[in-house]
């Protein structure tokens, strides 16, 4: 099957990184939401002008994702931990509106708009001390904490629609399951009817998908037929997941990013 990147670049990134988007090694400048890399010392031509790979990496953002704080604020709230509300508050701030324009959007009082500013705030400062003190408990037992004895937890993957118990999946759970429910050539044995079971087996699945790339149904469905008789169920449970992406005439897909 074909590698498409895993999610461990996003989750693993740091605050710096997050807010900029990329990571950067010895080598090359790399998107944390696409993993498209810039190599180090190589001149990007991109709308008719050049660029070092660092710019470079710094355009393809804007460009291709809009920027992190748009990226970030369109996330599953699950993953964010906002509600929705807060979402459209903040969403609303970062396009330069006032607390009376915010207000009058979102058809509420400017006192609400005052109070959401204040609960945010609070979330700040929680989310400060909780990042302390998970950096203080990974140094002092140097074990990060979806470290289990013999196993480790996996992130979900980031364009996950519902994030729930499901996503408990832990390496070996992924790795025995991969084993028992594909052919050596990729196939599909069986289409697994358990939740669990069912996000390993699509992430799979999704790896036969290049990213960037935008695929016709037809593209789709002669790549899934190869893996699995009953196509269209493996179709639209990618969709459904979050693994694939369409447009709403269902004339173009592509993987979700």
């Amino acid at each position: 099957m074909m590698e498409a990147g895993s999610n461990e670049l996003f989750w693993n990134a740091d605050i710096e990184e997050l807010i900029n988007g990329y990571v950067e090694n010895d080598q090359e400048y790399i998107c944390i939401i696409c993993e498209e890399s810039f190599q180090k010392g190589r001149i990007y031509e991109l709308d008719s002008g050049l660029y070092d790979a660092k710019m470079a990496t710094v355009l393809h953002i804007q460009e291709k994702h809009g920027s992190m704080l748009k990226y970030l604020l369109g996330m599953n709230t699950s993953f964010t931990g906002l509600t929705e509300t807060q979402r459209k508050v903040l969403s609303l701030m970062a396009e330069g509106l006032t607390d009376k324009e915010i207000a009058s959007n979102l058809g509420v009082a400017q006192s609400t708009i005052r109070n959401h500013r204040y609960k945010l705030r609070e979330r700040e400062r929680q989310a400060k001390l909780f990042l302390s003190l998970m950096a203080l408990l990974s140094k002092s037992t140097n074990r990060q904490v979806n470290k289990l004895d013999k196993e480790f937890i996996y992130d979900a993957h980031k364009t996950a629609t519902t994030v729930d118990d499901r996503y408990n999946i832990t390496d070996k759970e992924k790795e025995n399951v991969i084993k028992n429910y594909f052919t050596p050539k990729g196939a599909l044995k069986t289409y697994p009817s358990k939740g669990k079971k069912k996000i390993i087996v699509l992430e799979e699945i999704s790896k036969n998908f290049k990213k960037g790339k935008i695929y016709t149904e037809r593209e789709i469905n002669r790549i899934l037929s190869r893996i699995y008789e009953d196509y269209a169920t493996v179709r639209r449970a990618l969709i459904e997941y979050g693994f694939l992406e369409r447009t709403d005439d269902c004339s173009k897909y592509w993987v979700k990013e």
